[in-house]
């Protein structure tokens, strides 16, 4: 007997229509808010961020219910499509920001950003279960008890957002100054404690907390970094070398996005995020000279005016602020608030001084690091999943994101500005713009 698969169902006509209606509407919006968030002096991922905001259910779906929910459905198949292509956005655009790390900077401070990375997550984790432990049981989603939801806020008040630092510093010209550089690689570490604490909640939630699952997260994690080192820059470095001097560029950034995509798929079947799989990638690519990095920068201008944005505006969609309107939920919202934005900034900023930097660059550390943007909705999105958090919690969760990640920006232009450039920076601004211009 014979076996033969039946064709695949396609998209229908009007998931199609929809589909591209959506994304002519996020990216139409917020490319207007963006320029507009640039008029006021802030960067563009202000606007783009509120973007998502505006679309989603707290304006467009009350002033519009009906036209809301054909545009914008909330029919899983449909949100999957627009989830897809603004995920291959924030791969490509946080393995963009990982070719641009001065790793010779990193390893020369390295004791400095080490502090700020201790600093930056131990004392806003520590502030954060605190506060968990005296929120109400009417925040809580159920699972895992009391101490499962005081750790997961203790998580959300910890992490950075990766995503959202990096645009930020990219919009503002400060990606290849030295606090930018270590605002990333702090950033990245956070961001990597952040997931492996979270796959300690998960499995709380679900299983309870065993000594197995703690060692088998850090295991994962050790074997990322080994093999990043000893099997995918090695690789990389003899697939690329034949490209260098090929008639063909394309083709060069056609197998880096390949290792970019297979490095996310890594991390992500290890249980870790894809993110993180990126943003090594991009650092290996780095380190393989500025021909390979020239090429991953070929497609930057693409990335930052489209795929980026589309990202965080979709992100927004999420956002639903009518849930405030409840007093309890609001003053939860209050308290969870300032505990997150004073611990994350006091914990960069001493950190920073700890590792001998100036009140100005300690400052601008600081602002930096509080925003958390995408990675702290994610983070809100798998808490409600587990059952975590429940619809009031998440939302108090989600403010934080948007507050931090929109008050962030004017804070780090105002301290930055006051900082001034080296002479490495300014090689390293040039050669950046000279691999733009090619």
């Amino acid at each position: 007997m014979t076996l033969s698969a039946g064709p695949v169902p396609g998209l229908t006509d009007h998931q199609m229509l929809v589909f591209l209606l959506q994304l002519s509407l996020l990216i139409s919006v917020a490319a207007l808010l963006g320029r507009a968030a640039a008029r006021f002096n802030m960067p563009p991922v202000v606007g783009e961020l509120a973007a998502g905001v505006v679309l989603g259910p707290s304006v467009f779906g009350n002033v519009a219910p009906g036209l809301s929910h054909w545009l914008l459905p909330r029919d899983p198949e449909q949100m999957h499509l627009l989830n897809a292509v603004s995920q291959l956005g924030v791969l490509l655009l946080v393995a963009i920001t990982g070719a641009h790390i001065d790793l010779g900077l990193l390893r020369r401070r390295r004791r400095a950003i080490g502090l700020v990375s201790a600093g930056s997550v131990l004392l806003p984790l520590a502030l954060g279960v605190a506060l968990g432990t005296l929120l109400p049981d009417s925040l809580m989603g159920g699972a895992g008890g009391h101490g499962t939801f005081a750790l997961f806020i203790g998580v959300a008040v910890a992490v950075s957002a990766l995503p959202v630092i990096a645009k930020t510093l990219l919009d503002m010209g400060l990606l290849h100054r030295n606090v930018g550089q270590m605002i990333i690689g702090a950033a990245a570490v956070s961001d990597i404690v952040g997931w492996l604490l979270l796959s300690i909640v998960s499995a709380m939630a679900t299983h309870g907390l065993r000594a197995g699952v703690v060692a088998t997260s850090v295991g994962c994690l050790l074997i990322v970094l080994a093999a990043t080192v000893l099997v995918l820059r090695p690789l990389a470095a003899r697939v690329l070398r034949p490209t260098r001097h090929a008639q063909q560029p394309g083709f060069s950034l056609s197998l880096i996005v390949i290792m970019i995509l297979l490095s996310a798929a890594g991390t992500h079947a290890l249980g870790m995020e894809p993110i993180l799989g990126a943003f090594l990638c991009g650092i290996v690519v780095s380190s393989l000279g500025t021909a390979s990095r020239g090429s991953l920068d070929s497609v930057r201008t693409f990335v930052m005016a489209t795929l980026a944005p589309l990202f965080l505006a979709a992100a927004g969609l999420q956002v639903d602020l009518t849930t405030l309107a409840h007093p309890s939920v609001l003053l939860a919202a209050v308290i969870t608030l300032a505990v997150a934005i004073g611990a994350k900034f006091a914990g960069g900023y001493l950190g920073a001084r700890l590792g001998r930097l100036d009140r100005t660059e300690s400052l601008a550390i600081g602002a930096g690091l509080n925003a958390r943007g995408l990675v702290e909705i994610v983070l809100a999105s798998v808490g409600l999943r587990l059952g975590v958090l429940n619809t009031a919690s998440y939302t108090v969760v989600v403010l934080v994101a948007v507050v931090t990640s929109v008050m962030a920006p004017p804070i780090l232009r105002r301290t930055t500005g006051r900082i001034a450039k080296t002479s490495a920076e300014v090689e390293r601004e040039r050669e950046f713009t000279a691999q733009l211009v090619v």
